[in-house]
């Protein structure tokens, strides 16, 4: 693939929830309110983009018509937000739709040039025109693009109030039942469970704005944590293939940055590392629900010590951030973990002010290795490549890719980031290929 790509799309349509299904609540015209992780998020667009190299009979019909099916099942996701009369947000049950895109590429499906391709991957889903998501835009937009070898391309951009990760890839997960026609029953699917424990308003307002978008430019990258890397780390410190990557891709950026920047930062300024944690385990969200239940744990820790520190010692630092996790939700929990510019841990004594930490110096690490987005089988199998991709991000960071068909990486981790400015990414690919040079 290269920049003579020409992709064709039809124009937008809106697909409504069907009328073939089972009615599911809430009715046409009820409001569902949002949970207090919901709360959490502001309306910023998440990109999702699953790409398929197995042939499928008219793809783009056979993922709309479905999309209208799971509809059905999930109406909020076919409304829109609103405001009430109390000034709460909620979400509409009135199902206005969703955006649908049928497109066509020019060329043959190239997994490996799909994720390097900027100006393709931008004409793979229907973006949202400003940086956050008003409250008259769909909540979901979803675009299918064929390819001259059959292959194809479902871009998914969804507002994160509706649904985190785990939620989208349930909810895909559906639209690809449907289009096998495999479910012979309606979904078990919930929006909003009373029972369920929620966060204190002081962390909802906290977390909420540390997702500014007063960020500067960055380069996009897709790259691997090669496996014989991985396979080092995960035998000196026993983690997972994500606290790998994660621990990885926060020591070489961290040093790139440190080595390239006139001058250098003082190793004791802050570099703390962010993740989210799905919560579902923790607080017994029933099986079917698909709204936001993540919170953001923050690793703390200076410059000094993350360039410097090995790979293990940083793997045993994030591991110990997300042991911590379930504490956020005790009453008498302090709201100090969550947020760039808390310190992550106890806390800091009263009469101590956090280290200010600049926005640059922030990496988030986020894992779509457990949400399902790799399953979602539309009747030839699920895709042989997941792929994040955005022109903006709330904070520095980098989506870990789920292992698939079409990876060929050998067991390393695909990588899709944001997270390094031009000057600074032939020192972080530098670093990584050192690194990894030395687990050879």
């Amino acid at each position: 693939m290269s920049g003579g790509v020409v992709v064709t799309k039809s124009s937008p349509v809106l697909v409504v929830p069907s009328d073939t299904e089972p009615a599911t609540s809430p009715p046409d015209g009820d409001t569902v309110p949002l949970s207090s992780f919901d709360k959490c998020v502001v309306p910023f667009p998440v990109t999702t983009l699953l790409a398929y190299d197995r042939p499928i009979n008219e793809p783009a019909e056979t993922v709309k018509r479905a999309l209208a099916r799971a509809l059905a099942h999930y109406r909020p996701v076919a409304g829109r937000l609103v405001t009430g009369a109390d000034g709460e947000v909620r979400l509409s049950g009135t199902g206005e739709g969703v955006t649908f895109v049928a497109a066509a590429a020019s060329c043959a499906l190239d997994l490996d040039e799909l994720a390097r391709s900027t100006a393709l991957l931008k004409d793979l889903a229907v973006w949202y025109p400003g940086e956050l998501c008003r409250h008259d835009e769909p909540l979901v937009q979803v675009q299918v693009t064929a390819f001259a070898c059959g292959g194809f391309v479902v871009g998914v951009t969804w507002n994160h109030v509706v649904a985190d990760g785990a939620g989208m890839g349930q909810f895909l997960r559906a639209v690809g039942e449907l289009a096998r026609g495999v479910s012979s029953s309606a979904p078990s699917v919930r929006r909003w469970d009373d029972s369920r424990p929620g966060l204190p308003a002081s962390m909802v307002a906290e977390q909420k704005s540390t997702m500014s978008h007063a960020g500067q430019e960055l380069e996009y990258l897709d790259v691997t944590v090669p496996g014989s890397l991985v396979r080092r780390v995960k035998a000196e410190s026993g983690a997972t293939a994500y606290e790998a990557a994660a621990a990885v891709l926060w020591h070489c950026r961290t040093r790139a940055a440190m080595s390239s920047s006139p001058p250098p930062p003082p190793p004791s300024s802050p570099a703390p590392l962010s993740f989210p944690c799905n919560m579902r385990a923790h607080v017994g969200a029933a099986d079917g629900y698909y709204g936001n239940c993540v919170t953001v744990q923050v690793v703390p820790a200076t410059k000094g010590a993350v360039a410097a520190g090995s790979v293990a010692d940083l793997v045993r630092l994030i591991r110990r951030a997300k042991e911590k996790a379930p504490e956020i939700l005790s009453s008498t929990s302090s709201s100090s973990g969550v947020g760039v510019d808390g310190d992550g841990g106890g806390g800091a004594a009263e009469d101590e002010q956090p280290p200010q930490v600049g926005w640059y110096d922030a990496l988030a690490v986020v894992s779509w290795r457990n949400l399902g987005f790799d399953a979602v089988d539309l009747g030839g199998g699920g895709p042989a490549r997941v792929v994040w991709y955005g022109e903006r991000n709330v904070v520095p960071g980098c989506v870990v890719h789920p292992p698939c068909s079409g990876d060929g990486c050998d067991g390393g981790v695909r990588v899709s980031s944001i997270f390094v400015k031009p000057e600074h990414v032939d020192a972080f690919l530098g670093e990584l290929a050192t690194l990894a040079a030395a687990s050879t």
